[in-house]
C-alpha cells in the first residue's frame, strides 16, 4: 500500500475488509520506535475527531 506525504504527515487510506471492518496500515518507523511487535495488543480511544492508538497494558 502506498503512502503520500502531506507536510509532515503520512496520509493513509482506510481499507474495507471482507468481514465488514476497516483497517489502516501504520508507518513501520513509528512501530519500531514504539518497540511494538507482531500481534501487539493496542487500545483505540476516540478523542473528538481523532483516534488515539495506545499500547494495551493488560
Amino acid at each position: 500500500m502506498g503512502t503520500k506525504k502531506q507536510g509532515q504527515q503520512d496520509v493513509r487510506v482506510l481499507q474495507l475488509n471482507n468481514s465488514g471492518t476497516y483497517s489502516v496500515s501504520l508507518p513501520i518507523k513509528e512501530i519500531r520506535e514504539l518497540h511494538w511487535q507482531k500481534n501487539q495488543r493496542v487500545t483505540i480511544k476516540r478523542q473528538g475527531k481523532k483516534l488515539i492508538i495506545s499500547d494495551w497494558n493488560g
